[in-house]
Parts: structure tokens; sequence; C-alpha cells
């Protein structure tokens, strides 16, 4: 007869697997995919190495889980930052603050989100994250065009650019070996160039 897992056995491999996840997230916080092994990240959640492979087929496979987990709860802070603003400025200021903010509080983790050399499927993971940005910043985009708030323009284009802005513009901040700046000073300016950028006025 096949082996059928009951309701507690799906508990405790479910629960077995959020914990290395957040072990993980730990590792990768503190210092990167390097730091994020599997034997690490075992010694991490308090479990044999061997049992890893028991929820993930391999390294790749676990940080591209991890970076799932992690850029998910991103996008869902930044997301519902936006839908608290009415108004396509507000939307696109909401935004580039939230990001901004929230990646210059925990450089090590959004520099791993956004720039650190990753294997193909962590860069899979890296593309969707990034198109679910590109998607917030065009609905507002678009929605200003659509009320004469903002000048006429091609708001998909105009989207990607202003997160590719976003995300440059961070880099040197958020490097590992980059000088630490004052977060406030470094969104305002980020926030003015994007304000215009679409046409609108920064202040």
């Amino acid at each position: 007869m096949a082996y059928r897992p009951t309701a507690r056995t799906e508990a405790t491999r479910l629960a077995r697997r959020e914990r290395l996840l957040d072990s993980a997230r730990q590792l990768l916080a503190e210092g990167g995919y390097a730091a994020a092994g599997i034997s690490a990240v075992a010694e991490r959640a308090g479990v044999a190495t061997g049992s890893v492979y028991n929820h993930f087929a391999s390294k790749q496979e676990l940080l591209a889980a991890v970076f799932r987990h992690v850029a998910d709860h991103e996008l869902a802070a930044v997301r519902e930052a936006v839908h608290a603003r009415s108004g396509a400025a507000e939307q696109l200021r909401a935004l580039v603050e939230a990001f901004s903010y929230r990646a210059l509080r925990s450089p090590r983790t959004a520099w791993a989100l956004l720039a650190e050399p990753v294997d193909p499927l962590v860069e899979q993971e890296r593309l969707t994250y990034r198109r679910g940005y590109h998607a917030l910043a065009e609905s507002a985009v678009a929605a200003g065009v659509a009320t004469g708030e903002l000048p006429e323009q091609n708001p998909r284009l105009s989207a990607a650019a202003l997160i590719g802005a976003v995300g440059e513009a961070l880099l040197g901040p958020l490097s590992p070996v980059g000088e630490r700046t004052d977060p406030t000073a470094v969104v305002e300016g980020i926030t003015a160039l994007c304000l215009r950028a679409v046409g609108s006025p920064a202040d």
C-alpha cells in the first residue's frame, strides 16, 4: 500500500520547510548567497544536512525559494503602501519611498535581491519580482495619463525606466563595499527624479 501523509505529518513537513527558509533568509541577510549554503542552512535550522534535500533538490532550488519568499513579502509591503494613496503622483511617490527605505534598512538583503550575481533559477525569480514593480508603476502612470494628471506617454516604457532608475540609484548605497549615506537624502533625490521624469512636480 502506498504511503499517504497524514495531516499531522504534512504539517510537520511544512513547518520544517518554513524553518529552513527562515534560516536561509537570516543567512542571506547576514552574508548574501555565499553564506546560505546547504550545510549552513541546516545548521542554523537545527537539522541534518541531508534532510534539506527532502525539501529542496539542490542549493539553487533552495535559494530560488528563499528569494521568492523574501521578494513576495517586500512586494506585498510596497503594494500596500501604493494602494493606500490616491492619484498617480502620490502612488508613484509611495512606490519609490517604500521600496527605497525598505531596501536601505536591510541593505544586504536588498543587494541580494537586486544585484548580487545569481544562479539562473534565482535570476528567473528576480525577473518575476521586477515585473511586479513594473506593473505597479505602469498602473499608476496609466491612470495619471487617463485623468490628465500626467502628460501623454507610454506607461509601460515609463514604468520600466522608473524601476530601472530606482534600482540603479540604490546600487551604490546598498553595495557591501559602498559607503553608507543618509537614507533620507538618497530617497528624496530618487523620488524627485522619478516624479519629474513622468511629468509631475516633485514637491
